[in-house]
């Protein structure tokens, strides 16, 4: 069965609808970047969703990446545990992506998603030059994964089936 994949767009502040983080949630961007955090938590994140087109990189590759220009590695914690990640990419044109998004296995059903992805909307729209935040999804990716980013405000923009 082939897979739709989704591509949304947020085009100016005034359509983020964020919502309040739970308490125990908070994120922090991983100052130093480690390409073995991207790794495992790519593997980890990604696992139950079928990411594989990193799963064939070496750790120099993973260093590389992580230390490229424009590109922000965000860790999610709930009570002081690590809940999820997620990547910007600061793109030409006053763009942001939000690259990779996603919680970790034992942290679904706890509302953090929603809260996550405020935090990224939120860092990506941080910029003073940022005109557009941006993501794709696909039918492969976590059920609610669609509905959460529409509900911040994403809107469909271009779908594609693979």
């Amino acid at each position: 069965m082939p897979s739709i994949v989704s591509y949304l767009e947020m085009k100016s502040r005034e359509e983020f609808s964020p919502v309040d983080a739970p308490a125990g949630f908070e994120g922090r961007k991983v100052d130093e970047p480690d390409g073995l955090v991207n790794q495992r938590m790519y593997r980890e994140v990604g696992g139950d969703w079928d990411w594989t087109d990193r799963l064939v990189w070496s750790e120099e590759q993973w260093r590389a990446f992580a230390v490229q220009e424009g590109l922000e590695t965000w860790l999610a914690y709930w009570e002081g545990e690590v809940a999820g990640y997620f990547e910007l990419e600061v793109q030409d044109g006053g763009h942001v992506e939000i690259a990779l998004f996603g919680l970790l296995p034992q942290m679904f059903g706890k509302g953090l998603g929603s809260a996550m992805l405020s935090l990224a909307v939120a860092q990506a729209w941080s910029r003073a030059d940022t005109k557009r935040v941006w993501l794709h999804t696909c039918t492969e990716d976590h059920p609610h994964a669609l509905a959460n980013y529409q509900k911040r405000g994403f809107r469909l923009f271009k779908t594609v089936e693979e």
